[in-house]
């Protein structure tokens, strides 16, 4: 069922200044847990290494954290709530627009689409991503047991930003925590697009 507001909460979310500032912490502070935690694959101290990001539709995040092992030099890049992969975009206007082709009206799309200039042909990828790939991985496939009713795999991302209660800021910050071990390069299953 399609509300009249729910295209507003989306539209909230991205021009939210707070919710950018409140990604951006949980980031720091996931960043902080792994360099505490030592290197994952030989337990050494690790150095700050992190790689310069300019994801589009979002806010100006400029670094993605990371770190690199003192002893074996492997990279350890913890979970983000911020980026949603290797994708030019910011997470929250992956998780939103692919949200959006289910529960807003197109003429709305269209015109955010517009404004943050993304191409029809990516939001077809991100949708194909959503239905065919993210289904697959060990991680939904481990998760979708942990929701009653059962989330409609048809409708994501909409049907799980309904299952958070996305319209609120820190139900949304929920969702992409939830989501947040995808982001994880070279975890498995972490095929985030």
């Amino acid at each position: 069922m399609k509300l009249k507001n729910e295209a507003h909460w989306c539209q909230k979310h991205l021009a939210d200044q707070t919710l950018f500032e409140l990604l951006e912490k949980f980031d720091k502070d996931l960043a902080e847990q792994t360099h505490q935690g030592g290197c994952w694959f030989c337990g050494a101290a690790l150095h700050r290494g992190d790689y310069e990001r300019k994801p589009r539709g979002g806010p100006q995040w400029d670094l993605r954290f990371s770190f690199c092992c003192s002893r074996c030099r492997r990279r350890c890049t913890p979970a983000s709530v911020r980026f949603l992969g290797r994708r030019v975009y910011a997470g929250l206007v992956v998780v939103l627009f692919s949200a959006m082709v289910h529960g807003v009206n197109a003429e709305r799309v269209q015109r955010l689409r517009r404004i943050l200039q993304v191409d029809r042909r990516t939001l077809l990828r991100w949708r194909e991503w959503w239905l065919e790939t993210f289904v697959q991985t060990r991680f939904w496939r481990a998760a979708r047991a942990l929701f009653m009713p059962p989330v409609c795999e048809q409708t994501l991302p909409w049907s799980l930003a309904k299952h958070y209660g996305a319209e609120q800021r820190n139900r949304f910050l929920d969702l992409l925590k939830f989501l947040a071990p995808l982001t994880v390069p070279g975890a498995p299953d972490a095929q985030v697009m």
